[in-house]
């Protein structure tokens, strides 16, 4: 099974209340290839929501207790997104899931890259507490930008892979 973040398949729950629908995803997700999860929103974060970064430091970091998760207006939210990170991992881990495709850039999802935690836009490398937290109990986790046909083909069932090779919105 896969996860993928739930902005990816069309809900409006980013922190400014939108969504990054991707149509492999909604397809993924309608198919019964995928299930859906956001960590803020499992962890009782409104939308819309303050932007947050993490702050001097990285998602292992912040998961050693040496870095936070910053609001924009200096709120410190460390545990809602620990928490909301806890709570995908044991719905990734009831669920089987092999692999996540997250929403990059987002403190919680991003997998490549994230928020350098000055609020000036610039990202830096690096992953987010919940694409840290996958990663470690043995997820592979991909950012939405590795969202692709050749990239889901190895986690999807078999009685689909022939119909997903075959639409060519996808190719």
């Amino acid at each position: 099974m896969i996860l993928i973040s739930s902005c990816l398949a069309g809900f409006e729950v980013r922190y400014d209340g939108s969504a990054a629908t991707n149509k492999l995803a909604v397809w993924l997700v309608t198919h019964g290839q995928a299930i859906t999860t956001c960590p803020e929103i499992m962890a009782g974060f409104d939308i819309p929501r303050s932007p947050a970064e993490i702050v001097n430091g990285t998602a292992s970091d912040v998961l050693d207790n040496k870095a936070i998760v910053q609001e924009i207006n200096g709120k410190n939210v460390t545990d809602k997104y620990r928490l909301g990170a806890d709570l995908v991992l044991k719905i990734a881990k009831e669920n089987h899931v092999t692999a996540a495709f997250l929403k990059d850039g987002s403190p919680s999802c991003g997998n490549c890259s994230v928020y350098d935690g000055t609020f000036t836009g610039q990202k830096i490398s690096g992953r987010g507490i919940t694409a840290e937290v996958l990663k470690k109990n043995g997820i592979k986790t991909f950012s939405d930008n590795e969202l692709s046909v050749e990239n889901v083909l190895p986690f999807v069932d078999d009685v689909v892979k022939e119909s997903l090779l075959n639409i060519t919105i996808f190719n």
